[in-house]
């Protein structure tokens, strides 16, 4: 690696990684290589990115600790305000960098998405992004089939957060990384796909590989609840009555019982992993 590459990788894993995060340096060139025009990122191939993903660490260490420090507006999923707080501290770590960031769920005015988060965990070597066009002589026939992005120390407990842009800073020599194949026969892709696509519900496609560590049953609820409704399972709002969409990213619908929301809320409130240092102001 580079050692610019290396220094500055260090420096936002410095910031992001006590909290749960994880770093993954790219070429914007590959990223580009590998979509049609209109989601490419307009900015010089060789300028240097990170793509950012959050393991199960980040519950414990980095979201009880933001609904703990009073940054948290009521208007906003709890989960994404974290996210961005984050990712604006690696912002102030490095005054002197144009950095332009991009989270997972940001979309242009046409509703396109800003940034296609599991292809650039591939490119960046983070995650294997498997796909139909993974599989030879796929089953499907003329069914819709979504890719999933694979870990290869969590399996699917895990999260693309966003991506870390540095305009002007270019690394024509940056090696790329290919992800690691962990679901490398044509048997486990066909499972894989088919438990993310039709049963994504009962979460076994995130264990696609034996992961090193899972979702808590806490934090399995909290992701279960749609987003509209989180700050109500957390205690701090009244639940939403508007209908919320499901999709594979929303992983089960079912909200905790109201009564037990408060008991509930106390310990997610409480974190058990103390970071090195609280969020600031």
């Amino acid at each position: 690696m580079e050692p610019q590459v290396a220094e500055l990788k260090q420096k936002i894993e410095d910031t992001l990684c006590p909290f749960g995060f994880e770093v993954y340096p790219f070429q914007v060139a590959w990223y580009n290589a590998v979509l049609p025009s209109a989601f490419h990122l307009p900015l010089p191939g060789p300028t240097l990115a990170f793509l950012v993903l959050s393991t199960p660490a980040m519950f414990d260490q980095a979201l009880k600790p933001f609904l703990q420090s009073g940054h948290l507006q009521p208007l906003t999923d709890p989960v994404d305000q974290c996210v961005a707080y984050h990712l604006g501290r690696v912002r102030k770590s490095l005054p002197e960098l144009q950095i332009e960031v991009i989270a997972d769920y940001e979309v242009h005015p046409n509703r396109r998405p800003k940034i296609l988060a599991q292809t650039a965990a591939h490119v960046a070597g983070a995650a294997y992004y498997y796909q139909r066009q993974d599989v030879e002589a796929d089953p499907w026939g003329t069914q819709r089939i979504s890719g999933v992005c694979i870990h290869p120390r969590f399996g699917g407990w895990f999260a693309i957060r966003g991506v870390l842009l540095l305009p002007g800073i270019e690394v024509p020599d940056l090696p790329p990384t290919k992800p690691l194949d962990c679901v490398p026969t044509r048997t486990d892709r066909i499972a894989l796909l088919e438990s993310f696509n039709f049963h994504w519900r009962d979460w076994t496609y995130r264990d696609a590989v034996t992961p090193q560590e899972r979702y808590s049953e806490e934090q399995k609820a909290y992701f279960s609840t749609p987003p509209a409704q989180r700050l109500a399972l957390l205690g701090l709002a009244q639940p939403s009555r508007e209908p919320s969409s499901a999709s594979p990213e929303l992983l089960f619908t079912t909200l905790i019982p109201k009564s037990q929301n408060l008991s509930r809320a106390r310990g997610w409130l409480s974190p058990r992993v103390s970071p090195p240092a609280s969020p600031g102001p």
